[in-house]
């Protein structure tokens, strides 16, 4: 907490999330949260683009149009819209929804990209209007469905992590090559050391730094390849439906709704993730904001030829491991995904950093991830086999679609994109256990704006936000 002057000239302390760091710091700690999600962010565009045959240069304008979206929705997020109180203030970065990427291919193949984008805008909407009702919700979330849900996301996200530091495609003939996994341990090294041994700004720009190395490493071993560069455009500029029209289909409309419900529940553990490691409680009213972000992202996201947003679990571990917990460090990341966005040049050169390098970086911050639901299951009383069950099987439940991912390819579609998100299968489980089993409700985490008196934030009051930008 720092201390600030409110207009009646007295002291408050001022949450460390509404810090303002100085410029440089910014854009460096920004472009290390960047670094961390843009796999990620520019994943479902290739494999939507492969998936609908559609040609080079409606692939690089899918990635600017993802990019620049990816930033707007960042903004939204962290900056808030207060007027309309929208997008919830804390370190959040907004990325397309994987569990988006199936209905989308289907939709698409069966009614064309219109028809994908009326969808969005459509679930969007909808996702907006529920979001009040759902943040009710919050109450059936005690530490002990809370801690389970977020070691289930760090422990759905390191596959990911492997799967990069293997090279990044199974298919290729040098995949988990001792090189590339060599070169993941090299850049994991590098981080450690320079956590280890350094402090101040330095300690807390160690992936950053741990991916400069590591890249540095790859040129001369032939593992980077920046000829994409070259064939980049300089500049894309986004219009809003390049595609045409919007068009809409009932049934593409109810998939795409259905989606953004199960993304719903992945925004509420990463907003309780973050809030846990911000030392910030997380109300019913947070909670709403943070969903109509998403709402609101995701029909930006429809008319800007884009696809549905949501928080990212990726960064979450960022934020824990380097302790930055300002929001203006991730709405500068926001700045610079929509400079991204808008010069083809520079997304490449991001795009081009090797996979084994992001997946030495990824290790350490997916697994703070998983480390930081364990540090809140160490806070709940294992007293009796309730809490013991409830963790267990949640566990269970959520990683079967991480080391199966067939496993559910025999049921109806609508049950697959529940049940293949590891995170939304493991985090009904715990909430459907925790109210079964009838776990403690003194555990809650509940927070009610009486029970928020211990914690001053700037601006105080609600109606303060007008000021947002």
């Amino acid at each position: 907490m720092q201390e600030s002057l409110s207009v009646d000239g007295q002291a408050k302390r001022l949450h460390s999330v509404d810090e303002i760091l100085p410029w440089g710091q910014l854009f460096v700690y920004g472009l290390q949260h960047v670094l961390a999600m843009y796999a990620g962010a520019v994943a479902v565009p290739l494999i939507v683009s492969a998936a609908l045959g559609l040609r080079q240069d409606q692939l690089i304008y899918l990635i600017n149009a993802d990019l620049f979206t990816c930033g707007v929705a960042t903004l939204i997020q962290t900056l808030g819209l207060g007027r309309i109180r929208v997008g919830i203030k804390i370190p959040l970065i907004q990325g397309c929804a994987f569990a988006a990427v199936t209905p989308m291919i289907l939709i698409g193949k069966a009614h064309g990209l219109t028809a994908i984008y009326g969808s969005i805008i459509v679930a969007g909407l909808l996702t907006y209007l529920l979001s009040p009702y759902y943040s009710r919700l919050l109450r059936f979330f005690p530490r002990v469905v809370t801690g389970s849900i977020i070691t289930i996301i760090g422990m759905s996200l390191l596959p990911v992590a492997v799967k990069w530091s293997a090279g990044g495609d199974p298919t290729a003939k040098n995949y988990a090559s001792p090189l590339a996994i060599g070169l993941t341990f090299v850049v994991l090294l590098a981080i450690l050391l320079l956590y280890r041994y350094c402090k101040g700004f330095i300690s807390t720009v160690a992936i950053l730094l741990g991916l400069i190395v590591g890249i540095l490493l790859a040129i001369p071993l032939g593992l980077a390849d920046f000829s994409g560069v070259l064939r980049a455009g300089w500049i894309e500029v986004t219009t809003p439906f390049h595609y045409g029209l919007p068009t809409f289909d009932l049934a593409s409309i109810v998939s795409m709704t259905l989606v953004m419900l199960v993304s719903m529940v992945e925004t509420t553990g990463n907003v309780i993730a973050v809030g846990e490691i911000i030392d910030k409680p997380i109300t019913p009213d947070d909670l709403t904001k943070a969903l109509r972000a998403d709402g609101l992202s995701t029909v930006i996201g429809g008319i800007l030829n884009a696809f549905p947003y949501t928080a990212y679990a990726q960064n979450v571990g960022l934020v824990s491991l380097t302790g930055v917990k300002s929001r203006f460090v991730v709405a500068s990341a926001g700045v610079i995904l929509m400079i991204l966005g808008l010069f083809p040049k520079l997304a490449a050169i991001v795009a081009a950093i090797p996979a084994p390098v992001l997946g030495g970086a990824g290790l350490a911050l997916f697994g703070t991830v998983a480390a930081s639901g364990i540090k809140t299951l160490a806070r709940v009383k294992f007293d009796d086999n309730r809490n013991v069950l409830i963790v267990a099987l949640s566990l269970a439940v959520g990683l079967i679609s991480v080391y199966a991912p067939s496993y559910y390819h025999q049921f109806p579609d609508w049950v697959q994109i529940i049940l293949n998100s590891g995170i939304t299968a493991g985090s009904i489980t715990a909430i459907v256990l925790n109210l079964f089993l009838g776990a403690a409700k003194s555990e809650s985490q509940v927070v009610t704006p009486e029970a928020m008196g211990e914690v001053v934030l700037v601006p105080a009051a609600e109606d303060a936000e007008s000021e947002v930008l």
